[in-house]
Order: structure tokens, then sequence, then C-alpha cells
């Protein structure tokens, strides 16, 4: 049993916000046990139930705030506490910058690694920032996302956070799918623009095969959005194994202006999520860098690379994902850069054979760096490197190694492609 069985009671608490920690949650402490309370802010005192209990720690609800923060504010969205997708709507801006420079404070002392006296930060507006949006359609096809406690579908009729087109195109599919007969509607619509709002993708996908009508979804839905440069529909892959695209409408690729360039996106392929500060964005990742040779590991479709081709004599940029490789080297095409199909840890297995780099980029995802691949990074030992980061935990794993094979870092910067949401990015430079 558990704290919210209802053969249970559940008293509440009176317990004091401590401070953030990282997943969207606040500390707090109960005759010595952390309990992780969302929905709070550092310095409160809240009336709040147990609804998980696990050996180490506690997950309560704030069922009244007692002592507010001066933190604190009323929430813009509507949905904002239903739905999972925001987590610090409640909190002023500033106080939300505050909380992911401690988190990421906090994580690299755990990992015993020194972060820099002062954590910079790259900020731009908070509202309507995202080019890409991902909802799930429920039993009646609403569009929505995913509810903050359970994976039970939040229906929506706005999302302050995405570009305003993308909500349009959610809440016009939502409208032709309800009138689909239900065994041939999608499960899920992913949406990406430009930074303008100029050109719309719609990937649609089903977790098995269903009779979802491409071609007329796609007509009417031009009509009123006439944005839409195209659409696929995918049937979505088993126990991590990819999808499989069926059908296709319409344009495969949009162009996206940013840093300067137009880049080539790909159906599918990963492009940084913040309209407002994709430019700064690169411009605190490539500056100040320049010599013979830099590598851009995990580089996408080149957002790295591109702006990079003109600080080297020569760019290597290397890619798996087969959604973003022909984008790659098409962006790449013309400059000093050379796109390579490979994995990070299949290239640097055959970097003893290359000529070696003055600077190395590295964005990898979430999970970050395998343990091999930081080795041999180590025994490479670039002069400088450039680490992306999306997952403090991760990016502290690897920087204890980094820093233990000789590395020291430089700067760390705090970029807030997310602001009202727990995810944060860092930017870290690092030289011999």
């Amino acid at each position: 049993m558990t704290p919210n069985d209802p053969k249970l009671p559940t008293p509440q608490r009176l317990l004091t916000i401590e401070k953030p920690i990282y997943g969207g949650a606040f500390l707090a402490r109960d005759q010595g046990k952390a309990v992780f309370v969302p929905l709070t802010l550092p310095g409160e005192h809240v009336r709040a139930r147990l609804v998980e209990e696990k050996r180490g720690h506690a997950v309560a609800e704030a069922d009244e705030i007692v002592a507010a923060s001066a933190d604190r504010i009323a929430p813009a969205c509507r949905h904002f506490g239903m739905c999972g997708g925001c987590n610090y709507q409640h909190a002023t801006y500033e106080a939300q910058l505050g909380f992911k420079r401690a988190i990421v404070r906090e994580t690299l002392a755990r990992a015993r690694v020194a972060a820099p006296e002062r954590i910079e930060a790259i900020a731009g507006k908070p509202w309507g920032y995202r080019n890409r949006i991902r909802l799930a359609l429920d039993a009646n096809g609403n569009p929505g996302l995913r509810g903050r406690r359970s994976h039970a579908v939040v229906p929506i009729t706005e999302c302050l956070i995405a570009a305003p087109l993308l909500v349009r195109a959610a809440l016009a599919i939502g409208a032709l799918t309800r009138e689909l007969a239900p065994d041939t509607r999608p499960a899920e619509v992913s949406l990406f623009c430009d930074r303008d709002e100029t050109a719309l993708l719609a990937g649609f996908s089903s977790p098995g095969a269903v009779r979802f009508p491409l071609e007329q979804v796609c007509g009417e839905l031009a009509a009123t959005i006439p944005q839409l440069a195209g659409a696929e529909f995918s049937i979505e892959g088993r126990e991590g194994r990819p999808g499989k695209t069926v059908a296709h409408w319409g344009a495969a690729t949009l162009t996206y202006q940013a840093a300067g360039f137009g880049y080539r996106v790909d159906h599918g392929a990963f492009f940084q999520v913040n309209r407002w500060l994709v430019d700064e964005f690169v411009d605190c990742v490539t500056a100040g860098h320049s010599g013979s040779l830099a590598w851009d590991l995990f580089a996408g479709v080149g957002l790295f690379a591109r702006k990079l081709a003109g600080k080297f004599n020569r760019i290597v940029a290397v890619e798996s994902a087969p959604a973003a490789t022909a984008a790659l080297a098409h962006n790449l095409s013309g400059t000093s850069a050379s796109a390579v199909k490979s994995t990070t840890l299949e290239f640097l297995r055959r970097a003893s054979r290359n000529p070696l780099p003055d600077l190395i980029v590295l964005d990898p995802p979430r999970s970050g760096l395998d343990d091999e691949s930081a080795k041999l990074l180590a025994k490479i030992a670039a002069p400088s490197v450039v680490y992306v980061s999306c997952d403090p935990a991760t990016l502290a794993r690897d920087l204890r190694a980094l820093v233990g094979s000789g590395y020291a870092i430089e700067s760390l910067t705090l970029a807030d492609l997310f602001p009202q949401t727990l995810h944060l990015e860092t930017i870290v430079r690092l030289h011999r």
C-alpha cells in the first residue's frame, strides 16, 4: 500500500520548503526524511499530504500555502498544475534562473567538480519560445499533454510556451481527428515550425497500424493552416526500435534561419527548441575559437559546425541519426566542413588515424558520454573542449572524468532554452 491508497489515512504535514531539486520539485524534510513537493517555493511553509513514500524519500502534494514566498506569482496558463509540461510558472522568471543555477552548482559539487564562482546565463523571452511540441490525442481525438502525475492526456486549449502557430495547428488537427472513426485516428502528433512561423512540418504516429487518411487530413488542415509545408505518418517502433514512416504528404524538410544561415531541417531531426535564443546560443558555443581543425561531435544538422566553418580551416561534423545525416551534409556543402556518418564512439576509436583537433564541441544526448568515449577524449587531449549538456547529472559525471584527465573549467553558462520548465541546458568551456 502507498499513502494515496484510499484505505489509508493521509494526514497533512506542515513542511518548510528548503530548495529546488532537479526534476521540478522542491525539497522539504519530515522527521529528517527528504520530501519532494512540487508547485512550492523555497522558504514557504505549506500543509502537504504524502502521496508516495519510498525508502529514501517521499513525494507530497501541497494543499495549502501557509506562508508564501515573495517570488510566488499567479501562473499564466490555465492548464498549469494539471499539465506536466511546465514546472515553474508559479515563480518569477528571475527566481527560475536562480533555481537552475543552484541545481547545476549543487549537482557538480556532489560529483566533486568545482563550478566557477560565477555561472553566467543567457535568457530570452520566457513565453512563446518553443518551435516544436509533441502532443497526444485522447480517445475523442482532442490534442493534449500528459498529466503532471499521470500518463493521462490533459486536453489543452492553449500552451503559452509554444509558438502560437503550433497551438493553432494542434487545435485544428484536433477538430479534424474528432471527425475520424476511432480506428483511423493517430495516437500522437508532433509539430515543428521555423522561427518566424512561416513554415510547419507535422508528424503523426500510432503504436500500431491504423488507416489514418493522411492526404485527406493534410488537405483540409492546409486550408486552415496555410503554413503547413509537409507531413508524415509513422508506426512507432517497439522495445527501443526505430519507427517506420509509411506515408508522406508535401515537403520533407523546412529551412530554418538561425545564426546567419538557412539550415535544412528534415522530419524528425533534432534542432534547438528555443526560437528566441538559437543565435545567442550558437554564439556562446563558438565565440573565441579559431584554428586549423575542429570536431563537432553529435553534430545534428550542423548548427555549430556551420558557424565554426568560418573560423577553422577544416571542420569534421559527426552524426549517426538517420533523420539528420542528409541535412547535415546539405548544410555543410560548399564550406570547409565535412560530414561524417558515424557514431561518436566509432569516430573516436578511429581518431588516431586522423589529425588531432584544436577544438572539440560535444553536444551529446541526455545520457551524456559513454565511459569509453570519455576515456578516448582524455587520450586525444584537444587543447579546447566545449561541452553542451541538457542533463546536469550526466554533465557532472562527464566533467569529473574530463577534469580528472587534465582539463580545467574555463566558464559555465546556463542557457535557459526551456523557461517555465525543469529542463536546463549548460555550455561548459574547458581547456588543457
